[in-house]
């Protein structure tokens, strides 16, 4: 039967994984966006590096040969709507995390209004209420195309303000500093994992 399909992950750690700032910064991204874990906003920040290391290449190499590529790196940010068809080049290299976050399932419903929140927004597609073409989607994550952005709609009746997808009452906030210490918290606890995973190998 042959051994069992690796799966690489989807993501790199962090360099630094105590560094305030950075800290901080992704913190601010997960409450603005919803994000449940560090890891989808990594998984994104991933998603942001292959792009940008693909203009970079394409910076570097001949004449010929990027005017073969250019148009599938171009082709594929103006499918997911992260830029237009005639952008430049270099206008990949200033993208930022945030224009890859906008273009997110959960993001997409929330701008679209179709909920209150954005954490009502993943509320609402992990319990099967959102699709996109008609077709029931349950991924927060999904990157939505442009051409299928008008179908995203809700699967089936819902009342927002009623049952578990009611918002729930503003709790007491945490300090900033309890906050961050969870987040590096679970960072530690990742890189813990992929420490031991590699130990194992």
């Amino acid at each position: 039967m042959g051994d069992p399909r690796k799966f690489g992950n989807k993501y790199e750690h962090p360099k630094r994984l105590w560094e305030s700032a950075r800290i901080n910064e992704e913190s601010a991204l997960k409450r603005e966006y919803g994000l449940k874990t560090m890891r989808e906003l990594w998984v994104m920040n991933q998603e942001l590096k292959i792009m940008r290391r693909e203009a970079r290449r394409l910076l570097s190499v001949s004449e010929d040969e990027r005017q073969r590529d250019l148009p599938k790196l171009m082709n594929k940010l103006a499918r997911l709507g992260i830029l237009s068809r005639d952008a430049k080049l270099e206008q990949v290299l200033s993208l930022t995390v945030k224009d890859i976050l906008e273009r997110r399932l959960q993001t997409r419903v929330y701008r679209k209004g179709l909920a209150k929140s954005v954490k009502q927004a993943r509320q609402l597609i992990t319990h099967g209420f959102i699709c996109v073409n008609g077709r029931k989607t349950d991924s927060p994550s999904y990157l939505v195309p442009v051409e299928e952005e008008g179908s995203v709609s809700y699967y089936k009746k819902v009342d927002l303000n009623a049952g578990e997808l009611a918002e729930e009452p503003a709790a007491k906030e945490d300090s900033i500093e309890e906050e961050e210490a969870a987040e590096a918290k679970e960072e530690a606890a990742v890189q813990a994992d992929a420490d031991a995973g590699e130990k194992t190998e």
